[in-house]
């Protein structure tokens, strides 16, 4: 009996007790500076984010207590926000890391679905808006976007591991983005290896297809690593006037807004900055959701928190030029625009 007894008495010592947890009140203890800090959105904002997002995240049964709609976007903004990993972000709210993991791929489908909504080729409208701000900047007529890859870092996959590897020597998924004068992202595309080439990423892309068929009036600005058509503008590989290198230079300080644009997104979001540790289909959707989000910081003018004012430079991988793949069309229309600058 006395062996028992001990015997019972050392189980409830060292058995793990439940803990019931109140997490009803995550929202209250920090203010607007301290919401935006944290989830990068404000309170008025972030009411907006789960009202839009509740109808996908709601559960079909009440087993377990399941968690609302507000925590998982909580935890998933946290994730987003901080970049750390996701068994560090699990422990403010107290759940599993498996958990955690589920919640944050299902807030991440649930932003893709709105994908269409927040991130769309501009109408004939917007484009006039545009192209009045960029020839504001830069005195070439017709801008509508500026075009960009820039990879984000990943864990080595398990399956085609040598595609995923880039340039730089670590694997990435290589994220074509276009973006107008005010950082909004009007195209993306985040399916490729680390290892493809921007030039082939765009030309295998449906937006290569609409310019090529005249579906958008305007011209976007790449660097020497896109190939010169009539409606994508590079550099000038070798000037040999000043119109030329004027040319260059204007060409260079315009496209940069892609760049800063880049910046701000990784800013913003530090899981684009720092390796994510999932599958690679798993984080092309974690990179579409976070472009909703920026999007639609851009839209309500929400700015980056305090101590992220400065954006991330972007890393400017080695550029190969495309000189051997400009077409006629391409260096007519560039010619026009050197000789009216």
């Amino acid at each position: 009996m006395a062996r028992l007894i001990h015997r019972l008495y050392n189980e409830r010592a060292f058995r793990r007790e439940r803990v019931i947890r109140d997490r009803s009140k995550s929202l209250d203890i920090y203010n607007d500076e301290e919401l935006i800090e944290r989830f990068r959105f404000s309170r008025r904002d972030l009411f907006s984010l789960i009202d839009e997002l509740s109808p996908d995240l709601h559960f079909t049964s009440d087993r377990n207590e399941p968690l609302t709609p507000t925590l998982q976007v909580l935890l998933t903004l946290r994730f987003y926000a901080n970049g750390a990993f996701q068994n560090t972000v699990r422990d403010m709210i107290g759940v599993h890391k498996s958990t955690a993991c589920c919640l944050i791929r299902r807030v991440s489908l649930a932003l893709c679905r709105h994908l269409p909504r927040y991130v769309h080729l501009p109408t004939e409208a917007e484009c006039t808006i545009i192209k009045h701000k960029f020839r504001q900047a830069s005195g070439i007529p017709g801008i509508v976007g500026c075009i960009d890859g820039t990879h984000v870092r990943i864990q080595a996959p398990s399956e085609h591991e040598y595609l995923y590897v880039n340039r730089k020597g670590y694997h990435s998924i290589n994220v074509q983005i276009v973006c107008d004068a005010n950082y909004s992202i009007f195209n993306l595309l985040a399916r490729w290896p680390g290892s493809m080439h921007d030039a082939r990423i765009l030309r295998e892309s449906q937006l290569s297809n609409i310019f090529e068929a005249g579906g958008i009036n305007g011209i976007l600005l790449g660097d020497s690593g896109y190939p010169l058509k009539r409606w994508l503008m590079t550099p000038i590989v070798a000037p040999r006037t000043q119109q030329e290198r004027r040319y260059n230079t204007i060409h260079a300080t315009t496209r940069s807004t892609v760049e800063r644009c880049i910046g701000v997104l990784k800013r913003r979001f530090h899981c684009l900055h720092w390796e994510i540790r999932m599958h690679p289909e798993r984080v092309c959707t974690v990179i579409a959701a976070c472009i909703v989000l920026h999007n639609m910081c851009i839209a309500k003018r929400i700015l980056l928190p305090r101590q992220n004012h400065l954006p991330i430079p972007e890393e400017d991988d080695p550029v190969v030029p495309l000189g051997r793949f400009e077409d006629v069309s391409g260096r007519l229309v560039r010619a026009h625009i050197v000789d009216n600058l």
